[in-house]
């Protein structure tokens, strides 16, 4: 009697595990951004939030927690039970960029985290405050080379591409400028408005407004190909003549490792379907991000090779966070 009744408790909780399985997202599912309030990775999960609300029927809290490169958020993220209920925008800097970069993190962007897919991309944008003198990218490539270490260039962050895309450029043009980096991108661009910095290469998203009010003045996008969003503006290797330049930013939704392949299904299905609401699209156009969507086990993949590039980008600058 004993054994039966003992069977019966162990089979009521296998079905009540079930169900909660099956019940995901069974409360509001937070979602940590890596910057501060207008970077491009909260540009993007604002756009994305009404419709992945509807999708999952729960509230799609987003919790920006800036700083140390997006570091201090992939810890939260990894950390965190592995339930779904708690995931991150991810950044080429927290989940490529980073891993060579400081010396030591607190976490693996691989063994620490659940991949749920990739959602956008953007290039960053070449601006300078206006009172610099130069009105061509060869003109400030000159200015540059004729006061090594003069001009400054602010950052959302060490690690993030608006910091790598400059220490590229800089090695592919053997200029010298020193690097101011900033909690994010909100706080680099006021010091880039203000005159405490010179040059920025900027999240488009953050900066298409800037460049067209004219308060901001913007040479090309670090992109492989114009942005849709702002075609008259050329790339670096066009407008440089930098053959192979390229340094465009992706952002993709991780969880921590472990996650229940239940609710990764679920996070992704959610996010393809809120990608194609015309709402969503319309926001991320005009904020000059493209849509890049992948499986979980292709974002896999991406994230590795990402690693591997960014890595020998960061040997040949010489660039280091700590």
């Amino acid at each position: 009697m004993r054994a039966r009744r003992g069977l019966m408790l162990f089979l009521l909780i296998l079905i009540s595990l079930a169900a909660s399985a099956q019940q995901y997202p069974a409360r509001p599912v937070r979602v940590l951004i890596p910057f501060t309030a207008g970077s491009a990775a909260d540009i993007i999960a604002r756009a994305m939030e009404p419709a992945m609300r509807e999708r999952l029927g729960q509230p799609f809290v987003i919790d920006n927690r800036g700083g140390a490169g997006g570091n201090i958020a992939a810890e939260l993220t990894a950390r965190a039970t592995p339930d779904g209920h708690t995931i991150m925008m991810a950044t080429i800097g927290t989940h490529a960029i980073n891993y060579s970069l400081y010396s030591k993190l607190s976490f693996h962007p691989q063994r620490d985290f659940t991949p749920v897919g990739l959602v956008a991309e953007s290039p960053n944008a070449l601006v300078i405050n206006p009172k610099v003198q130069a009105t061509s990218i060869q003109e400030l490539i000159a200015l540059a080379k004729s006061k090594p270490g003069g001009l400054n260039y602010g950052s959302s962050g060490a690690g993030t591409t608006v910091h790598l895309s400059a220490e590229l450029f800089s090695v592919m043009t053997g200029i010298k400028m020193t690097h101011v980096p900033h909690k994010g991108a909100a706080e680099a661009l006021t010091s880039l408005l203000g005159g405490q910095t010179d040059l920025m290469f900027a999240s488009l998203s953050s900066s298409i407004p800037l460049i067209k009010a004219g308060r901001l003045r913007a040479f090309a996008v670090t992109g492989a190909k114009r942005s849709p969003s702002i075609p008259e503006l050329p790339t670096v290797a066009e407008a440089a003549g930098l053959k192979g330049y390229e340094a465009s930013a992706w952002f993709g939704i991780v969880g921590p490792a472990g996650m229940p392949k239940g609710a990764v299904a679920t996070l992704s299905k959610a996010a393809l379907s809120a990608l194609e609401d015309a709402e969503v699209r319309k926001r991320l156009f005009n904020a000059g991000v493209e849509i890049r969507t992948s499986s979980p086990e292709d974002f896999a993949r991406y994230i590795e090779s990402e690693m591997q590039k960014w890595a020998k980008v960061v040997r040949a600058s010489g660039a280091r966070a700590d």
